[in-house]
């Protein structure tokens, strides 16, 4: 059996994105997932303009007007990848998913990173030199709807050493193929 990460580079690359709440990991195990898959990873976080990450610096969580340009970036960059590409983007509501699905205009792969809120809150608390403080962990969790069942999703449990979370990942890629279901 072939492992995700010997996909043939002739088949057509995956377009996946990390989301979850702040703290859930993304860049890690983008970075992590990315060197498995020899894919790219890109921390949407990067994208942002200077106005949102100024606004969650002073511990104001982002508006759907301050969102929508920066999920039009990351759908535009998943638009034409030069291979798999990994993005990392909170994609917390349906809505945004749908939007950075219809930019892409390609089968994109959403990756849940879940964990609970105490787990959340430790691992920002243990953080240093992010610009989102721990003050808007409620309002990420309140605007979080996990992926549905009719999306191309798969959730992740995070409690889980690194190494174990990107295996899982990249076994139900693997098992999923160019689409996913949830669960």
């Amino acid at each position: 059996m072939s492992t995700a990460a010997s996909r043939p580079h002739s088949e057509t690359p995956w377009r996946l994105v990390l989301m979850g709440v702040a703290g859930s990991g993304k860049s890690a195990v983008g970075a992590a997932l990315a060197a498995r898959l020899g894919a790219v990873y890109l921390d949407g976080d990067d994208l942002h303009p200077p106005a949102n990450i100024e606004k969650m610096s002073r511990g104001e969580p982002l508006t759907d007007e301050d969102r929508w340009p920066w999920l039009t970036l990351v759908g535009e960059r998943l638009a034409n990848p030069q291979g798999t590409l990994i993005i990392g983007c909170s994609a917390l509501k349906r809505r945004y998913r749908d939007h950075i699905r219809a930019q892409a205009g390609a089968p994109v792969i959403f990756v849940h990173l879940a964990g609970s809120r105490k787990l959340i809150a430790e691992r920002m608390g243990a953080r240093s030199g992010h610009f989102m403080p721990t003050s808007l962990i409620d309002s990420q969790f309140s605007a979080l709807e996990p992926p549905e069942a009719d999306e191309s999703a798969v959730t992740v449990d995070i409690d889980a050493p690194l190494d174990d979370v990107v295996g899982a990942i990249a076994a139900r890629l693997e098992d999923a193929g160019p689409t996913a279901s949830n669960g």
